[in-house]
């Protein structure tokens, strides 16, 4: 069974930084492509970053590019999130997810084709 632990999370002030991990456990880990996505109070959970097998390739969400970077560990088992210039609007509980398919690309955006979720982890901004 698939098991998705994320860590990391905390308040931190508007400019600040943050890495979230995510420890995976359950099935051959850097057969797949891993994301993050968040979700704010009363909005539905969106897209943040994915990237693929072995680190190659990533894709950002408009809003976090430039500002956070998605890495992966794949002697770890672990996919990392680090999070700079925090703003406020980046207040969300995020979570660390994982697809069924090994096909499943960077490109795949659709929270709905990702079967394996974590916890999920608290990040509060202040301004």
């Amino acid at each position: 069974q698939v098991q998705l632990v994320e860590s990391g999370g905390g308040l931190v002030q508007a400019g600040g930084s943050l890495r979230l991990s995510c420890v995976a456990s359950g099935r051959t880990f850097n057969w797949y492509t891993m994301g993050w996505f968040r979700q704010a109070p009363g909005k539905e959970r969106e897209f943040v970053a994915t990237i693929n097998w072995d680190g190659g390739r990533t894709n950002y969400a408009d809003s976090v590019k430039g500002r956070f970077i998605i890495s992966r560990d794949n002697v770890k088992n672990t996919v990392y999130l680090r999070m700079n210039s925090l703003k406020t609007e980046d207040t969300a509980v995020y979570y660390c997810a994982a697809p069924f398919s090994r096909s499943t690309t960077v490109g795949e955006t659709d929270r709905n084709e990702y079967n394996y979720w974590g916890q999920g982890t608290q990040v509060t901004v202040s301004s």
